[in-house]
């Protein structure tokens, strides 16, 4: 069964014949591996950022920044600081979109990533509630707003450009490859707090231990840095762009003729976005406050969670090229349905059970997330992708996963984790429903 998801392709494209081979054969000569190798190192180091945070705010903020606080107090504080990003993040798109008008692709990714670093070495280096007092707190939320416009600034749309250009019997392997920076992301990130809490004591950890992370996420972000401006400032990579028509357009108008799609796609990566972040964050936030296992357990399963959500990502590129991705989006958002109805009896139980929730979602989560980027984007005629997609994916990121470990927390701290179900399955009828409802503009 075919959608609109997978009908707006340029008839006039000369789709690749293998992954090594050049894109346009005869204009721009730019592998299709090397365009991967450049999504996937950018992403991975953008994600790693946030995650970065995301643990930092239920490990190290509540001592730090909100003593005064107890210990839930101070993660729902932080949580608050850590929606800020994705709120800001439309607002670094709109901006950047109009750098990248006024003078060029390479300096807004320059601009962009050298905010993005000074941001996080901003945090590194940040003192804490006891030195500064409120002024640490508000420096915190102006850093992390900064991160936030950074991040809207990034979009280099080397994931459209693999997209339109994929053949079409593998659109869905192509459409995943920019989606493994999250798990692996994350992985890294877990990784090197996991290393970190594991060879310091509690004093040390929250002193300074914390910090070196940080400081990780800078040095990622200047190697990722040269790794794509060697790629989008080559003459090739210019000119296949503008083949492809992927050039930013001013906002309003893309808003005015193509901003049903904005929506659209949006609301059909619900499920998955409302996942992303109830897996990878929240539940060391609520297993922490339970005190049923150890930090370090906690941190070794999401690494290897993180290996189990690179592998749903793989996975999904084969199944959605076998049965379609907007099949593959429903049926899975359908699973994730079923597994909300049991995230209560899962995080609510031992440690066998909080363990399953957490490798089971990472499953569920790479399985969609791995084809999220694709259902968003693909209604969007070329013209309009480049920003399309840049805003769609913030709009998904703010209404999916931006308040979704504060809502998740202080809901079920107070009226159990049913809250949790809830929110999962709210976000399952909006993909489902997008889903339905794009088909049936399809097929007018």
């Amino acid at each position: 069964m075919s959608s609109t998801f997978e009908q707006h392709q340029d008839p006039s494209a000369q789709h690749l014949a293998g992954d090594d081979e050049p894109l346009h054969a005869g204009h721009s000569h730019v592998a299709p591996s090397e365009i991967a190798v450049g999504v996937v190192i950018g992403r991975a180091s953008e994600y790693f950022d946030f995650f970065v945070f995301g643990i930092a705010c239920v490990l190290v903020f509540p001592s730090v920044f909100f003593p005064f606080e107890d210990r839930l107090g101070g993660m729902l504080l932080s949580f608050v600081i850590f929606s800020l990003a994705f709120v800001a993040r439309p607002l670094g798109t709109a901006l950047f979109m109009e750098l990248q008008r006024r003078w060029s692709r390479g300096m807004k990714l320059t601009v962009a990533l050298f905010l993005l670093g000074t941001a996080t070495v901003g945090m590194a280096f940040l003192p804490g509630y006891d030195v500064l007092g409120g002024r640490a707190v508000a420096l915190l939320a102006f850093f992390r707003i900064l991160q936030g416009i950074a991040l809207g600034g990034s979009w280099d749309g080397l994931p459209s450009l693999l997209a339109m250009n994929a053949p079409s019997k593998r659109r869905g392997w192509y459409a995943m490859l920019g989606q493994l920076g999250a798990p692996i992301g994350f992985m890294i990130a877990s990784g090197l707090f996991l290393f970190l809490h594991s060879n310091l004591n509690n004093g040390d950890f929250i002193e300074w231990g914390w910090r070196y992370p940080f400081f990780v996420a800078f040095a990622i972000n200047v190697v990722a840095l040269f790794a794509r401006l060697r790629l989008v400032v080559t003459e090739e990579y210019i000119q296949l762009m503008e083949e492809r028509e992927l050039e930013p357009i001013s906002i309003p108008k893309m808003l005015r003729a193509q901003g049903y799609n904005l929506f659209l796609g949006a609301f059909a990566a619900l499920a998955s976005f409302a996942l992303f972040h109830l897996i990878t964050v929240f539940p060391l936030s609520w297993i922490v406050l339970g005190t049923t296992q150890s930090v370090d357990s906690v941190l070794v399963v999401q690494v290897i969670g993180a290996g189990v959500g690179i592998l749903g990502t793989i996975a999904s590129g084969f199944i959605a090229d076998r049965i379609g991705r907007r099949t593959t989006l429903g049926s899975v958002a359908c699973l994730i349905g079923v597994f909300s109805l049991a995230a209560p009896w899962l995080l609510g139980g031992g440690r066998v059970a909080q363990d399953a929730f957490i490798l089971i979602g990472f499953a569920l989560l790479g399985l969609s997330y791995g084809q999220a980027a694709g259902a968003m984007t693909s209604n969007f005629s070329s013209r309009f992708r480049y920003t399309g997609a840049a805003l769609t994916s913030d709009l998904a990121w703010l209404l999916g996963a931006a308040f979704a470990p504060l809502v998740a927390l202080g809901l079920s701290s107070h009226y159990g984790l049913v809250a949790v179900s809830l929110y999962l399955l709210s976000g399952v009828c909006c993909t489902l429903l997008a889903l339905r409802v794009n088909r049936a503009l399809g097929t007018r």
